[in-house]
């Protein structure tokens, strides 16, 4: 397998394929009841007709009302019967192939059905996210979400993108940008293209802010993910300023962002450097737990995970030339990563404990 390449922004890479479409919902049911009247039955009139006097038939004020436990369960029943349909409605879709994808193959109705309802739990029971600062993610048009990265394992990315799904007012998508070892490994590489990942190079990236998406995108690359553990919360360096180059030529805002307790899910106290390369990995991690307690030390800690969006920076107010200044391009990266930096003490200051 080849050697991982971090943000190769850089490099052109094409892609093929259709547009994209919402996906469709279906509704229904509804709910129907009897109350007895003090003078008269609740029933038609001979003939069909309905009273008169709108108020016979009505419930007698004296008499009980049914308990509240049975209203729920009404409704109850009614959410499960539409659950059922959609879930029945979905997959009839999938088999007769009644979907489409975009461009970079990304395919929101399995995301939204699928995928973001399996990774939910995960954020929302086992991690315990707190999102702050959503309202800096703009709720129409382009922008460039650029995190620091960590955690052995890429499961920050996954996180993020519930994050700004689930907590932003316009259920924002966010793209993640990932390395090319990520479209090498068999299943994951079509997940991660269902799920919105596109590779990690200038023309996909510059593409899909023009078309007002929220990209996202870690510049740390394997050299923070796959970082000691004595280095927790150091950033890595940012490479050579590709993402701001991106940002200025789409003229889209770049979005600071700060993840606290991806650090501690896997402690890595090791790298197997050989066994790295003999399987083309760029690490091979050794936890307290892993590989020592084998399938069983890959389940990650529970840990509790803050992640903060900083203030936008502005990009459309430079010229077009300006993604070609080397000297912009390097102040405004460095403006980002102190940010992010910055943030990060904050938040490890304020956090009262690694696991609550």
């Amino acid at each position: 397998m080849a050697d991982a390449k971090v943000i190769p922004f850089d490099d052109d890479r094409s892609r093929s394929g259709g547009g994209s479409r919402p996906a469709r919902r279906r509704t229904g049911g509804g709910s129907g009841g009897r109350g007895d009247g003090s003078t008269a039955p609740v029933s038609a009139l001979p003939g069909g007709r309905l009273p008169d006097d709108p108020l016979e038939g009505a419930a007698d004020p004296q008499e009980p009302q049914r308990p509240q436990e049975s209203l729920v369960r009404e409704a109850g029943d009614g959410g499960w019967d539409r659950r059922i349909a959609g879930g029945l409605a979905f997959l009839r879709r999938r088999v007769t192939g009644d979907y489409e994808v975009d461009e970079f193959g990304y395919d929101k109705e399995l995301t939204d059905q699928v995928l973001m309802s399996a990774l939910r739990p995960l954020a929302d029971k086992y991690f315990r996210v707190e999102v702050k600062g959503i309202e800096n993610i703009p709720s129409e048009g382009g922008a460039l979400v650029v995190a620091n990265h960590s955690g052995t394992l890429p499961l920050d990315g996954l996180m993020l993108q519930v994050a700004v799904h689930d907590n932003h007012p316009a259920e924002r998508h966010l793209r993640l940008l990932a390395a090319d070892l990520v479209f090498q490994l068999p299943v994951v590489n079509e997940l991660a293209r269902k799920a919105g990942h596109t590779l990690a190079c200038a023309e996909d990236a510059q593409r899909l802010l023009e078309l007002g998406e929220i990209v996202g995108v870690m510049p740390e690359g394997f050299k923070g993910i796959g970082k000691p553990f004595g280095d927790r919360y150091k950033l890595q360096r940012f490479g050579r300023g590709g993402f701001v180059s991106t940002a200025l030529r789409a003229g889209t805002p770049i979005v600071p962002c700060s993840i606290v307790g991806a650090e501690e899910i896997y402690p890595m106290i090791g790298n197997a450097k050989t066994l790295a390369r003999l399987l083309g990995f760029p690490y091979f991690p050794i936890t307290p737990t892993f590989p020592w307690l084998g399938p069983l030390g890959a389940v990650p800690l529970p840990t509790k995970w803050t992640i903060q969006f900083g203030e936008p920076i502005p990009t459309d107010g430079y010229p077009p030339e300006a993604a070609e200044d080397p000297m912009l391009m390097f102040n405004l990266t460095d403006q980002v990563r102190e940010q992010i930096q910055h943030t990060l003490y904050k938040l490890l200051v304020q956090r009262r404990s690694v696991f609550f």
